[in-house]
C-alpha cells in the first residue's frame, strides 16, 4: 500500500520504519516529518516502532532521538552508513556507479532488532554489514562527501575533473578532464589541500577516541579514500554527479548542515582545528542561504 503522507499511513503499528529522505535539519527537521508518528496519541494506540535512519551526514539521530525521549519512550532508532553511487538519468532510468563515540557490543536484544531489519535489505540484493558502533563507519563515509562532493559543488563540477587525464585523439570524448597545461598545478596544490581535509577529518577522528586500528579509524584512511577516488574517476565511462552538486543545480537545498556543518561543531567542541573544512562549509552556506531565500520566495505548490 503506498500513502500520499506520513498522517495517512499513522493508523497501524509498524516494525521498523525507515526514513530515506535527505537530512536538512535547518529547513525541516526529521521529528517534524515524523510528527504524526511521534504524537501522544499514536504512541498510546501502537507504541512506537525502530526508526532506521538511511541518510547522510554525522549526527542526523539527534532531533528523533530528543523527540523520542520527550515522549518518555526508550528510542530504538538504528543508523546506517550507506554507499549508493547512483543518478537518475532519465524517466525510469538509473545509472549506478560500480561500486559519545566509544566501541561497544550489541546486547541480544538490540541484534535481534537489527537482523530483524537485514533480512529484507539483504532480500532486495543489498550488501549489509551488522556493526556495534556505526559513527565510525558514518565518519569514514562522510570523507568523501564533505571533501569530493563540497568541492564539486563548490566548482560546479564533478570530481573527473581533478583526476580523469585528457581523451586521446582515438578514444571518445568526454568531459571533464585535467587540461594538460595546468593539470600540474592541481596536482601540486588542489589534491594536497584536499588531502589536508581529510587529515582534518581524521584529527576530528582521534579526539572522538577512535582509535588508529581497522576497526577504529586507520590512519591509511585518508590516502586510501584519494587512491580510491583516483581510481574511481578516472574512468572515461564514469558520469557520477554527487547529489549535494545535483541538488545545487536543481536549485534545491543541500544536506551542508549534517555533512559538513556536523563536523566543524563536533571539531569546535572539542578545541580540533579543522579551518579548510571551516572554509567549505563557511561558502556552502551562501550557496544554501540563497536557495532557502528563492524557494521561500516561490508560491506554495497545490
Amino acid at each position: 500500500m503506498v500513502c500520499k503522507s506520513v498522517s495517512e499511513a499513522a493508523d497501524q503499528k509498524y516494525d521498523y520504519v525507515i526514513i530515506t529522505s535527505k537530512a536538512l535539519p535547518d529547513l525541516t527537521p526529521t521529528s517534524i516529518i515524523l510528527a504524526p508518528l511521534l504524537s501522544s496519541s499514536y504512541t498510546s494506540n501502537f507504541g512506537q516502532p525502530t526508526y532506521a535512519l538511511l541518510q547522510n551526514g554525522l549526527n542526523v539521530e539527534q532531533d528523533l532521538y530528543d523527540a523520542l525521549i520527550a515522549l518518555d519512550e526508550q528510542p530504538k532508532i538504528i543508523s546506517a552508513s550507506v554507499y549508493i553511487m547512483t543518478n537518475i538519468t532519465a524517466l525510469g532510468a538509473v545509472e549506478h556507479l560500480h561500486r559519545d563515540y566509544t566501541t561497544c557490543v550489541n546486547s541480544s536484544s538490540e541484534t535481534k532488532i537489527l537482523e530483524g531489519l537485514a533480512v529484507p535489505l539483504k532480500g532486495g540484493g543489498l550488501r549489509v554489514q551488522i556493526v556495534a558502533e556505526i559513527q565510525r563507519k558514518k565518519l569514514a563515509k562522510n570523507l568523501i562527501n564533505v571533501v569530493f562532493a563540497s568541492t564539486a559543488t563548490l566548482t560546479n563540477y564533478t570530481v573527473p575533473a581533478l583526476f580523469r587525464p585528457a581523451p586521446e585523439k582515438s578514444s571518445a570524448s568526454y568531459v571533464p578532464y585535467l587540461e594538460p597545461q595546468t593539470a600540474s598545478l592541481i596536482n601540486d596544490y588542489t589534491i594536497p589541500v584536499l588531502r589536508a581535509m581529510l587529515l582534518e577529518v581524521e584529527a576530528l577522528a582521534r579526539a572522538l577516541g577512535f582509535l588508529d586500528t581497522e576497526d577504529g579509524f586507520p590512519a591509511s584512511l585518508v590516502d586510501e579514500t584519494i587512491a580510491s577516488q583516483r581510481r574511481m574517476h578516472e574512468d572515461p565511462q564514469n558520469t557520477h554527479v554527487p547529489s549535494m552538486l545535483l541538488d545545487a543545480r536543481k536549485g534545491q537545498p543541500l544536506e551542508v548542515e549534517v555533512i559538513v556543518g556536523s563536523i566543524v561543531r563536533m571539531a569546535n567542541e572539542r578545541a580540533v582545528p579543522v579551518p579548510r573544512i571551516e572554509t567549505l562549509y563557511a561558502l556552502l552556506l551562501v550557496i544554501q542561504n540563497q536557495t532557502l531565500r528563492r524557494l521561500k520566495s516561490l508560491p506554495p505548490a497545490f
